[in-house]
């Protein structure tokens, strides 16, 4: 990452601009995610949330997805999950379907009518799971004793639904106006986003275990002086950030990694002048889809949990006993869970990982075409040395990506994983109950991995915008 050049571009005022409108639909994004939808008197229905989402795993997965949306009930709740849904949705369709596959290669003009329709599908995802999610607090704070939401009219139904399929629309517009800045996906931007802005509640949790004393004491230096801090909280909080440092080192390196494969180019003579007779490279990156497989394995995930609360919100008795199984299944496991006979506790990190790789390999088949590079190398007289053009070029980019494929998934879907067990070790050496890391782990995963994504193609734009400088 050249920074020096970086710093150049933002001479340039198209390079600000862009900056600039992306910062400022953030700043958006987190003022619309503090507006609450127009259901109950705020304070009122804050102070009742903020139980429900500290009384669940899942609530507080879904609390640090959205930003804090669900905390204060925000407009901006549902987020992009029924676009991220609806993405999943098209992208198999058009695998599966030949016409769409025909329009998908069609060019920008196919690839606009197939996200207009991904657009299409998911204002009724949003529709949809807005009314869940009202009914599932409805339901949550009823059995909570209060007054609050009690009886909503139906008016008060289509206000507050329309009002988070709005807001849900509304995040999939910045999205994509984030997108056409070309310094980021605008999708994973907002996610990113949405999850650093719990970071300074984070800290604020942690520095108040750190400096609680009275049940444990004050840290002990050689028996030398003494420290004013919780001695427990002090090492778990050490061995955390270590780990987490050892991690991200090695997800920046698997980020940046990539094989490098050289393209020559024939020398072709025209009249007086001739042409080609260079060298060019054409890297393959170990992981093309970035952090989109986590994204999309942590939105799979959240689904059957999310309809296990619809079920047990019924009350239906034979509802609720499938709700109470999809949601003991479908959330992040109890590190204390893993040292039972049970084997409910694997099934959640066990998909995680599955699922990482298989998302892995289906966005890098859209993502990279094995079939359009090497038509483009055949058309301008590229090939790769000891490789025929055409279908013997295709085959070879297909069973090198794969390759990078297999390694990079597995490695991603270990990293995905490892806060699990880094839980199990917490709670074993030290017998802490709820880190709640696999919660972090997961967002920390998605942070560093936007963030690459982003100042890479930040980098790419500065050296567009500052190349009259190095002639």
């Amino acid at each position: 990452m050249n920074w020096k050049t970086i710093g150049k571009s933002l001479k340039n005022s198209d390079m600000r601009r862009r900056l600039l409108v992306v910062l400022g639909l953030v700043i958006v994004y987190r003022f619309l995610a503090h507006i609450p939808v127009p259901l109950a008197e705020p304070t009122q229905m804050k102070e009742v949330i903020d139980s429900v989402v500290s009384g669940s795993d899942f609530g507080g997965f879904l609390n640090l997805l959205s930003g804090g949306a669900l905390a204060s009930f925000s407009i901006v709740l549902v987020g992009l999950s029924p676009f991220i849904t609806a993405s999943i949705i098209t992208q198999l369709l058009t695998k599966a379907i030949p016409k769409l596959e025909e329009l998908h290669k069609d060019g920008e003009s196919g690839r606009r009518k197939i996200q207009q329709w991904t657009r299409i599908i998911s204002v009724p995802l949003a529709v949809v799971q807005s009314i869940a999610f009202i009914y599932i607090l409805r339901q949550s704070v009823l059995a909570g004793n209060t007054t609050a939401l009690s009886d909503p009219t139906l008016l008060e139904w289509i206000v507050a639904v329309g009002a988070m399929t709005a807001g849900s629309v509304l995040l999939m517009w910045l999205g994509e106006i984030m997108t056409e800045q070309g310094v980021g996906n605008g999708l994973s931007l907002l996610i990113f986003a949405g999850i650093v802005s719990q970071m300074p509640q984070t800290l604020q949790t942690i520095g108040t275990s750190l400096v609680d004393t009275s049940e444990t004491g004050k840290l002990h230096v050689f028996n030398w002086f003494t420290v004013p801090v919780n001695p427990l909280a002090f090492w778990v909080t050490a061995a955390i950030l270590v780990a987490s440092l050892l991690v991200l080192y090695l997800l920046v390196k698997i980020n940046e990694a990539q094989r490098v494969v050289t393209i020559n180019y024939a020398k072709r003579v025209q009249g007086n002048s001739s042409y080609g007779g260079v060298k060019s490279i054409l890297p393959m990156k170990l992981i093309a889809a970035g952090v989109i497989p986590v994204i999309f394995a942590v939105a799979f995930l959240s689904l059957p949990a999310f309809i296990g609360q619809v079920l047990k919100a019924t009350g239906n008795p034979d509802f609720v006993d499938i709700g109470n199984n999809l949601v003991q299944w479908f959330q992040t496991p109890n590190p204390g869970q893993f040292t039972g006979d049970t084997w409910q506790a694997f099934i959640y990190p066990g998909l995680y990982f599955l699922l990482v790789i298989i998302f892995t390999y289906f966005y890098t088949g859209i993502v990279f075409n094995s079939n359009e590079i090497a038509e483009n190398l055949q058309k301008q007289g590229g090939f790769i040395e000891g490789v025929r053009p055409g279908l013997q070029t295709e085959k070879y980019l297909s069973r090198t990506m794969n390759r990078l494929i297999l390694f990079g998934s597995l490695v991603l879907g270990t990293i995905a994983v490892l806060p699990f067990l880094a839980e199990y070790l917490l709670y074993q050496i030290a017998g802490v109950q709820n880190a709640n890391l696999a919660v972090g782990g997961t967002g920390i995963l998605i942070v560093v991995s936007v963030a690459l994504e982003a100042l890479r193609q930040i980098n790419s734009r500065a050296l567009m915008v500052t190349y009259d400088d190095y002639k």
